[in-house]
């Protein structure tokens, strides 16, 4: 368990587009001080910045992405990816200054984001880091599937869900979270629709920049339609598993608990965290012992082979600063 606070090494860009919205979006990840949590600078025309940190109080919306705003109207949509990559490798503290009002969905899932976060390297942090203790069962129910919160002696995810569509069926999903058990198992696994809800989503202004290359895609005849396939033969379920990571990272402090859900999605996820911090004798906050007594420096290995492409940057994906 990291008992200090972390920060990236190095500010670290993305560009690509929003997976509703479809419009070009340019992210930044900046280092920030101790005790800082992860804010969201969203710049307007003008020149206004807001700043939205990304907690649970702040969420706005939780259909089909996670969306956090202030009270002026700024907001900022499908953050789960990201927060869960920030999360997942014990990044604590940072600012993504961002250009519009939609992440980037780069590759479908966290993968583009953990990999320039490891580019970035971390830097360990005088200040420790609070943890939130599970001591009780807490449980939400919805439409059919439930969210619960268990006390564990770590940060466990037991996901399953169950799909009417024979593309997908009934899929679990089980595991401690680390940063490598994240970069290998879930990081990789692709947001998911089905081609007959495209049109609806369309009109309602969604789904805009979807694409075959960020989006498993299930067509009429119940099978998987992207050419080279799924991933994981269970990418869906794990793809759920890495939305609860994102979900669960609005709490403002590390979960120390099993989180477990069925038939899960955004908004469950967001119940059963509401539902947690709302009730007192739910959690306990603690600090862990500090492992280290100086501040120092975590690169990452692939920090040194990271690097700097300037203005030859791809399209989409991280830069290096």
């Amino acid at each position: 368990m990291v008992n200090q606070q972390h920060t990236i090494g190095a500010p670290v860009i993305f560009r690509g587009v929003g997976v509703h919205g479809g419009a070009p979006v340019e992210m930044t990840l900046h280092p920030a001080e101790p005790d800082t949590g992860i804010v969201f600078h969203v710049f307007e025309a003008s020149g206004l910045i807001h700043e939205i940190a990304a907690v649970s109080a702040n969420v706005l919306s939780t259909d089909l992405s996670t969306i956090v705003g202030d009270r002026k109207g700024a907001h900022v949509a499908t953050i789960e990816h990201i927060m869960a990559a920030l999360y997942a490798t014990d990044v604590d503290n940072v600012i993504v200054q961002i250009d519009g009002n939609e992440v980037p969905i780069l590759g479908g899932g966290s993968a583009e984001f953990v990999r320039g976060i490891e580019g970035a390297g971390l830097v360990m942090q005088r200040a420790r880091r609070r943890f939130l203790r599970v001591r009780k069962t807490v449980r939400v129910e919805l439409n059919g599937g439930y969210a619960e919160y268990r006390p564990y002696e770590g940060t466990r995810f037991e996901v399953e869900i169950d799909f009417a569509s024979r593309a997908i069926g009934r899929q679990c999903f089980a595991a401690d979270l680390s940063a490598t058990l994240f970069r290998d198992e879930l990081a990789e696994a692709r947001t998911f629709g089905f081609m007959k809800d495209v049109e609806k989503l369309w009109a309602s202004g969604h789904a805009l920049g979807s694409s075959l290359d960020n989006s498993v895609v299930i067509g009429d005849d119940e099978r998987v339609i992207n050419p080279a396939g799924l991933r994981f033969t269970d990418e869906f379920v794990r793809h759920k598993t890495l939305d609860a990571v994102g979900d669960q990272a609005l709490a403002g402090s590390r979960i120390l608990g099993c989180y477990r859900s069925y038939r899960g999605g955004h908004r469950l996820n967001a119940m059963a965290l509401a539902a947690l911090t709302a009730d007192p004798s739910a959690f306990e906050l603690v600090e862990l012992p500090a492992r280290w007594p100086e501040t120092l420096r975590r690169s990452s290995a692939r920090a040194a082979a990271v690097p700097s492409l300037g203005a030859a940057a791809p399209a989409f994906g991280p830069q290096i600063l």
